[in-house]
């Protein structure tokens, strides 16, 4: 349902999107009409081609209903067939979403109305691939950095001087992952003749978070459904004569939590175990 969101964003770069599942056609079939899935849904009932890309889900017992899930993910493909990037996760309950796929893979991101933050010595603009989250949903949250004329921050692995830093705050919301740092400049500082790897102009830093399970998400849930993910950026801005007091600027964002849909199938269309 996620990627649907995203198909037309997808057809602008000119890509066809399909999906593959374990499920039989009539269930896909009756899946894509309640949902209103406009692309392909391929059924892969014995698992075959699952199999042959090594996703299948070993962990699933054979006598199992489910056996032949394959680990959730994405494969992006290009004319000729060949996989140039894939986005899978461990667990089975996480995935990457498609919007966070647009944003890493191709540099998309979404169109957002927020004029941003206007801080000491730089403005920044928070953004999210996905303002509609679920459970194990992984998603990429940015920050548009924009520093004034004639300032650098410095970047990570300066040595003697405090480089920027994006923290998150803890929550049972969300858990972090690294954030991506572009390639530094180099910098010589002629009144203390060194070299420094720093920051200028406009730049951009990227981290993932994985949205929590369910039962974690639901309490810290607001009366219209939503939660809230939040963290600092920590820096030093510095011109061609001074360093300035270091700054920590608060930054959010607001995600629109959305359930799985757990309607199932009608009866006769539903899986069975082997032997049932």
């Amino acid at each position: 349902m996620e990627l649907e969101q995203n198909l037309e964003e997808y057809r602008k770069l000119g890509m066809g999107v399909a999906a593959i599942s374990y499920d039989t056609p009539a269930i896909l079939h009756n899946f894509a009409q309640r949902r209103g899935i406009h692309f392909p849904l391929l059924s892969d009932a014995d698992s075959k081609v699952i199999r042959e890309v090594g996703i299948l889900n070993e962990t699933v017992p054979p006598n199992s209903a489910f056996f032949g899930v394959p680990h959730p993910g994405s494969f992006v493909v290009d004319a000729k067939g060949v996989i140039v990037a894939k986005y899978f996760e461990e667990d089975y309950r996480q995935r990457y979403t498609s919007a966070d796929i647009l944003q890493h893979q191709f540099g998309k991101l979404p169109a957002t109305a927020d004029k941003g933050i206007e801080a000491k010595q730089l403005s920044l603009k928070p953004t999210v691939s996905n303002s509609i989250v679920g459970a194990g949903h992984r998603v990429a949250l940015s920050l548009d950095i924009e520093l004034h004329p004639g300032m650098h921050v410095y970047a990570p692995g300066v040595e003697g001087y405090i480089p920027i830093a994006w923290t998150m705050k803890d929550s049972d919301a969300a858990t972090s992952h690294e954030v991506t740092y572009p390639q530094s400049k180099k910098l010589h500082l002629a009144a203390i003749d060194e070299t420094v790897p720093v920051y200028q102009g406009s730049f951009r830093l990227t981290r993932d978070i994985t949205i929590g399970m369910d039962s974690k998400v639901r309490p810290l849930l607001d009366s219209s459904g939503k939660i809230v993910v939040e963290g600092t950026l920590r820096y030093q801005a510095c011109d061609d004569h001074m360093c300035y007091i270091p700054q920590e600027v608060p930054v959010k964002w607001t995600l629109q939590y959305e359930e799985f849909d757990r309607t199932r199938v009608p009866a006769e269309l539903q899986r069975k175990a082997p032997g049932n």
